[in-house]
């Protein structure tokens, strides 16, 4: 199963066990990717993830 980078338009090839919300890398760019579908297979970027310090 493969889907395109949103980064850089690679095509990133996921595991077969893959599952929605997993975080992949891209092996172009290193764009960290979150796996939003399976059908169709589709990425988007992953979401920064930002300190709260507490708040």
């Amino acid at each position: 199963m493969t889907a395109t980078c949103p980064e850089c338009d690679a095509m990133i090839a996921l595991a077969a066990d893959v599952v929605e919300h997993e975080i992949v890398i891209c092996t172009d760019c290193a764009a960290e990717l979150e796996v939003i579908g399976l059908d169709p297979p589709a990425l988007a970027l992953a979401p920064e993830v930002g300190e709260d310090w507490g708040e």
